[in-house]
């Protein structure tokens, strides 16, 4: 660990995960000049989803906000192996969250606080992003929360 971020990470009792693999043919995440854009980034702790289902009948709200907030460290993790270095980020401009929801589920803006929470706690002010929750039918493998982020890097990093 050497920057400010990984300091901050390490204060906040969090590890930066190995990067996701993909489940398809695309890339964790891509830089175009001054912006890195992740794939949508599922909540996997070592390789396995904790919790299936959708948000509302077999994953409650508060799982899945924990569930998103993994998943905003897995899209820190695509960003890093693209920049080699999290100071690098400028400050996360957009946030997307896709929730699985039950047909009466209208809880998705607290959902994705899990996400805007940890990035905020990672990041302070940088952290702080424009957003969209969206609820959805379903997501690859069953997961709750699909979270997708882009950050713009310093000028010259």
């Amino acid at each position: 660990m050497s920057g400010v971020v990984d300091a901050k990470l390490a204060e906040l009792g969090l590890t930066l995960p190995e990067v996701v693999p993909p489940l398809a043919t695309y890339q964790p995440a891509v830089r175009s000049g001054a912006y890195v854009y992740t794939a949508g980034q599922l909540p996997m702790v070592k390789g396995n989803l904790p919790v299936t289902g959708k948000v509302g009948a077999e994953v409650s709200a508060e799982q899945a906000k924990e569930l998103a907030a993994t998943c905003a460290l897995n899209a820190l993790a695509a960003v890093k192996s693209v920049v080699g270095d999290l100071d690098k980020i400028a400050r996360v401009v957009k946030v997307v969250g896709f929730i699985a929801s039950a047909p009466d589920f209208t809880g998705q803006p607290g959902v994705l606080n899990g996400a805007s929470e940890l990035l905020g706690a990672v990041l302070g002010d940088k952290g702080v992003h424009a957003r969209s929750a969206v609820g959805v039918a379903v997501l690859p493998l069953d997961a709750p929360v699909e979270i997708e982020i882009q950050v713009e890097l310093v000028a010259g990093a």
